[in-house]
């Protein structure tokens, strides 16, 4: 298996990527391959990485990238999380692709983590070359951050018009953090997860800044990443969650409307988190993901 940088073009934006390809073909034969998107306020180093690895090894090529806005790829204002080019990412990925001559186009997926379990499956609703669609700890963005303060969520979205104003006038970027600074006893279980991988050595990382910028607060309250879920068909979609994660409602709850051709499939006892890189869930996810791109790419 191989690494390599790449880049390519997402509304005019460059988007900084790692292309991860098997073993060369003495045939030429061109492969399938997946684009694998990276969890909210994260990077394409973090559990984006560790999936598109697991992939090549199968015999996948795998692209990660940093969202437009996010990490290593262009866009301004910094930490911004708009859904619809979050979307639009995920298309740009799979153009890219199509144009690489070892990759067979008419054998392209897509893998979203967290919140690209959302909109992975958001632009696959109108995008045909998502040939097979899969999810990891699937969220919508916007219905997480309402459930976990619903006052609080309507006052960003409030707010974010104001923010919008200042930028334009030569302000700084507000910024929204997602985790507190510390965590102990009282903390929230769900947010004491997300700490430990972000906030300490087990993941931590100089880009995933854990933040997201205030105005993008009224793009994602227009957004949902499931309302038309049903549109994915007749093509399939996987959605893997842990049976304790928090946000397992969410990978229900598409499944259910998706279809006949949707599929949950439940890692007992794993957390959200616990999918991002713990082996004991990471490796029969990996192995019902290999299952599914292999049966349908």
């Amino acid at each position: 298996m191989m690494k390599a940088d790449v880049s390519f073009l997402s509304s005019g934006m460059k988007l900084a990527g790692h292309i991860y390809t098997p073993a060369a073909r003495s045939d030429g034969e061109r492969r399938p391959a997946v684009v694998v998107g990276h969890p909210t306020t994260g990077v394409k180093e973090q559990t984006a990485s560790l999936y598109a690895r697991r992939l090549a090894d199968a015999g996948y090529i795998a692209l990660t990238f940093d969202a437009a806005h996010q990490g290593e790829s262009e866009g301004l204002p910094r930490a911004l999380e708009n859904p619809f080019q979050r979307a639009e990412d995920f298309r740009s990925a799979v153009t890219y692709l199509s144009t690489r001559e070892d990759v067979d186009p008419e054998r392209i997926g897509v893998l979203g983590i967290c919140g690209s379990g959302g909109y992975a499956p958001y632009a696959a609703q109108t995008d045909h070359r998502m040939k097979a669609v899969a999810t990891v700890s699937a969220a919508d963005v916007p219905a997480f951050f309402r459930a976990a303060d619903p006052e609080g969520f309507a006052e960003l979205v409030a707010q974010a018009g104001k923010a919008r104003t200042e930028e334009a006038a030569g302000g700084e970027v507000r910024l929204v953090p997602v985790l507190p600074d510390a965590v102990d006893e009282s903390t929230p279980a769900p947010v004491r997860e997300f700490f430990d991988y972000y906030k300490t050595p087990r993941a931590r990382h100089e880009r995933s800044i854990g933040a997201y910028a205030l105005r993008s607060a009224d793009q994602l309250d227009q957004y949902d990443s499931y309302a038309e879920v049903r549109k994915i068909a007749p093509r399939p979609l996987l959605m893997i969650a842990g049976t304790e994660a928090a946000t397992l409602p969410f990978s229900q709850g598409a499944v259910e409307q998706a279809g006949p051709t949707a599929e949950l499939f439940t890692v007992a006892g794993a957390t959200h988190v616990d999918l991002y890189d713990r082996e004991a869930a990471v490796a029969p996810a990996v192995a019902k993901l290999v299952e599914f791109f292999g049966a349908n790419l």
